[in-house]
């Protein structure tokens, strides 16, 4: 086990109706001003948004609103509320929604306290030194956004769509009511399900040293997912498998995992980034389609840990039917695994390698994924 720093700042207020003190958490940091940042309204549909707002109310809690934060989320709306946050001059960032609507939250919290354009963080220009406190109630569980201190943003006019990580915005307080998560469509449920396992294996098989300790944490993950996941489908009510889903989903990216590990990358998510930034497809969605493909061109790379992979998962002794499972698993839940299933064509291929080694560069991973690796690797999928 390698050297580590472990440290996660945030306070997860996890259970029923626990939305309903978000103000009082937030009155607790002394900030008596938000910005209230959500997606396309369902909230308001379900009555969320009216809880919190009685919740900000009853504390004295002043806010502003940002709407209209869509799945792919664009820099053209985090600079909108980093333009609300400053002329209001509001004190933290209050993220209601899924991933996405927390990755915004988080931009905008860095990038008020920053006099250049936002995304010099995300192309490695400059560094986040502060930012506003960000607070979060969570209607969806994939991204583990409400336990650390990533974001991925998409730059809408460059198509780029690329990711920050500070423990600076790492949220201060996270509401995790798995009853807020019971109407989250059975195809968003595999796209969040097929995100939690990528999150959990890409330095597992990436890593130059993984602890057994580590793996077996991964691996942990990776079967609650594929437990938790078959039982919504059935039953969406579900509260204790609902539950597991939404704390297994934080654990995969908190943290916890890489934590003594060597190295390690996250080459699925630097293709699918291409994915969703050209096509706009789900995240999730991507990612069934890049990981067994990636898989199968990296397998050689790593023989050991795919074979335990498949033994441990799936009771197979051969890898490469570990492989297979993992693909007929994603489809069997409703995820596509082909760039056709994505509605992406072939001749499309090209220009998602190009877009792909554009972030490889700046994550330094060039040297392994060219473009005509990319190439190589979508050419599976």
């Amino acid at each position: 086990m390698n050297d580590f720093i472990y440290y996660n700042p945030t306070k997860i207020e996890f259970g029923k109706e626990k939305e309903n003190n978000i103000g009082q958490y937030i009155k607790e940091s002394n900030i008596e001003s938000v910005l209230l940042a959500y997606g396309s309204g369902s909230i308001k549909k379900s009555g969320l948004y009216e809880r919190v707002i009685a919740s900000l109310k009853s504390h004295g809690i002043s806010y502003e609103e940002l709407d209209g934060v869509v799945s792919n989320p664009l820099l053209s709306r985090v600079n909108d509320g980093i333009k609300i946050v400053k002329e209001k001059k509001l004190q933290a960032v209050l993220g209601v929604g899924g991933g996405s609507v927390v990755d915004s939250a988080k931009a905008i919290a860095a990038g008020v306290k920053y006099d250049g354009d936002v995304w010099d963080f995300f192309i490695n220009k400059a560094q986040i030194t502060e930012a506003l406190p960000v607070f979060t109630v969570m209607t969806l569980a994939a991204t583990a956004s409400e336990m650390n201190g990533n974001a991925v943003i998409m730059n809408d006019e460059t198509k780029q769509k690329y990711s920050i990580a500070s423990v600076l915005v790492n949220p201060v307080v996270s509401v995790v009511n798995p009853e807020l998560m019971a109407t989250v469509s059975k195809d968003y449920l595999a796209y969040s399900a097929v995100d939690i396992i990528a999150h959990s294996i890409e330095v597992y098989f990436t890593a130059s040293t993984h602890p057994n300790f580590n793996s077996r944490i991964v691996e942990s993950i990776v079967k609650t997912v594929i437990q938790t996941t078959e039982i919504l489908l059935e039953n969406p009510d579900d509260y204790d498998a609902r539950a597991e889903f939404a704390w297994v989903a934080i654990q995969a990216l908190n943290g916890l995992t890489p934590a003594g590990t060597g190295g390690g990358s996250f080459p699925n998510h630097m293709i699918e980034h291409s994915l969703s930034a050209i096509y706009n497809v789900a995240h999730g969605a991507g990612l069934a389609v890049v990981m067994p493909a990636w898989m199968k061109w990296y397998e050689t790379q790593n023989p050991a840990q795919f074979k335990r992979f498949a033994k441990e998962i799936f009771n197979e002794e051969d890898s490469s039917k570990g492989i297979e499972k993992l693909e007929a698993w994603f489809a069997k839940i409703g995820a596509p695994t082909t760039l056709k299933a994505a509605g992406i064509p072939r001749s499309g291929i090209q220009e998602l390698a190009i877009n792909a080694n554009e972030l490889a560069c700046i994550w330094s991973i060039d040297n392994i994924y060219s473009k005509d690796t990319i190439v190589e690797i979508l050419e599976k999928a």
